[in-house]
């Protein structure tokens, strides 16, 4: 068996090359020709079975034979007709001394591309972008023309809130950079793209802003997604898990948002963003553990009302960990630490309940997350319908047969509550994860495995990395300054400074001393 599993090995390490070297060899890397019909021959043998693909001939100022070669669906077929065949199909009174500088600065098009690789010319199609090809030149020219249907701008569902803005981001990835630029409008800001996917062909654009970022940071982005070597990037999801330190880690290193001004907001920070083609979700990086816990609308609302909204997502952070271990716990190892009465009650409700607790608490926290996943992939009229619904006939069912107790679905519930104070969906993911093992914990040693379990989560934190900055930072390592926006959010005359891991290069964000004088009816001191 053995010896048959090291001859498969050995035989996938020899065909492996073989398969890259095939693939290396039928991506068209030659020239054009400058006879016309062997390019037209060529592209025709590429886009074999295409029917999408339109091979359009005309007469180029009705003597040369000329062709563009579009997508339909992808390109703009009225401009083509108005300002492609339009003005290059009428024959000029005084023919033009050269062609392509006619194609180059008179016609009508914003951005014409002289081409002569094959393989660009397929990119620029695959694009959207039509190629021009006529007789006696080994060139081809790229119209911007590109045209497909696009999602407008509507408000993000998964990052909604009361106060801000409304906008989010979509598929397009020149909407999305727009969006940057309508909200940041100094040339500082910078957007570097490139494409990934040997066959998608996907552009992925890091923003940043220059003077405010850490050049290595951009530089150590920008390498790890060249390393990148993929058939595909079909989200952004891909993109985050091959270049994130830690991927063994339930807790993200990159955190995704939809909403452009929490994009901006980092940006000013000294962060990057990664925008990836063909979804609304962009990267940011580096981040730490309290900006998964933090809130757009914690800087929109008064200082003294986000804080409390705060301290209020700390506390359900750890309910919604620890609740459930706590309760088992408890009951199976230290009755003692219950009020006699109370322990009383719960004895009574739990005596027709054939299960220990920890096994109690295990049905109940699957059936719950099964109910919720259940909710989020059903079609939006019924998801929630069913989530709730589902939630109170199976925990009242569940009691009168006897499964299970009052106390525990109370338990459950007030638990399944206090993860949805999360703001980031996959911080709350990784939290309803580690509730499983440290349940089980509770469940065989007690007390003593809660804080095991709470102490292997804290060291676990504290090695992780984002791009090389401290997840727990500033409270670990330490740095009192910084702490007016973590564990608190200070008004916004205190946050005159940045935080320094990000952007140390430009630290001052404000004038100091920017607090309101009451002495003078408000203003400045």
């Amino acid at each position: 068996m053995i010896r048959n599993i090291s001859k498969l090995v050995r035989k996938t390490k020899e065909t492996k090359p073989q398969i890259q070297k095939n693939y290396e060899d039928s991506k068209p890397q030659d020239t054009l020709y400058k006879n016309f019909n062997q390019n037209v021959e060529t592209f025709r043998s590429v886009y074999n079975n295409c029917s999408d693909v339109v091979f359009r001939p005309f007469l180029l100022f009705g003597k040369i034979r000329a062709m563009v070669i579009y997508i339909e669906g992808l390109s703009d077929i009225e401009k083509i007709e108005e300002f492609v065949f339009s003005p290059l199909m009428q024959e000029p009174v005084n023919e033009p001394q050269s062609i392509n500088e006619f194609l180059e600065h008179k016609l009508p098009v914003s951005q014409v591309t002289r081409m002569n690789m094959l393989a660009d010319c397929i990119e620029s199609i695959s694009s959207g972008n039509p190629i021009l090809l006529y007789e006696g030149k080994s060139e081809g020219f790229s119209l911007g023309l590109a045209k497909w249907e696009k999602r407008g701008i509507e408000e993000p569902i998964a990052e909604g809130g009361i106060r801000g803005s409304r906008e989010g981001f979509n598929e397009s990835l020149e909407i999305n950079t727009s969006q940057l630029r309508r909200i940041i409008k100094s040339p500082a800001l910078k957007i570097q793209s490139m494409k990934i996917g040997n066959y998608t062909k996907t552009t992925v654009a890091v923003a940043y802003i220059d003077g405010l970022v850490d050049q290595t940071l951009i530089e150590e982005i920008t390498s790890r997604l060249e390393r990148i070597e993929i058939d595909g990037i079909l989200e952004s999801g891909y993109i985050e898990e091959m270049i994130e330190d830690n991927p063994y880690s339930p807790f993200p290193q990159i955190m995704s948002t939809e909403r452009p001004d929490i994009a901006c907001s980092n940006l000013l920070e000294g962060r990057a963003v990664i925008l990836v083609e063909g979804t609304p979700f962009t990267l940011i990086a580096p981040i730490s553990f309290f900006s998964l816990i933090q809130s757009h609308e914690d800087y929109y609302q008064r200082f003294m009302v986000g804080t409390f909204i705060r301290w209020l997502r700390f506390a359900f952070l750890g309910i919604s960990l620890l609740l459930p271990s706590l309760y088992v716990a408890i009951l199976t190892f230290h009755q003692e630490a219950v009020p006699t009465a109370l322990l009383l009650s719960i004895s009574a409700s739990r005596e027709a309940v054939p299960f220990p607790a920890i096994v109690e608490a295990l049905i109940m926290e699957i059936t719950f997350e099964a109910l919720r996943e259940a909710g989020v992939r059903l079609p939006k009229q019924i998801g929630s319908a069913v989530s709730i619904v589902g939630a109170l006939v199976i925990g009242q069912a569940s009691v009168q047969a006897g499964l299970v107790s009052a106390p525990m679905v109370i338990v459950v519930a007030i638990t399944g509550i206090a993860s949805f104070m999360m703001p980031r969906y996959i911080a709350g993911i990784a939290i309803r994860m580690l509730r499983f093992p440290i349940i089980l914990l509770a469940g065989t040693l007690g007390l003593l495995g809660i804080m095991m379990g709470i102490i292997a989560i804290v060291i676990h934190l504290c090695s992780l990395r984002s791009f090389g900055i401290p997840y727990l930072s500033p409270l670990a390592p330490l740095k009192g300054g910084e702490l007016k926006d973590v564990l608190w959010r200070a008004p916004w005359w205190m946050m005159d400074t940045r935080p320094r891991l990000t952007g140390e290069s430009n630290l001052y964000r404000q004038s100091p001393e920017q607090a309101p004088n009451p002495k003078r009816g408000g203003g400045t001191e």
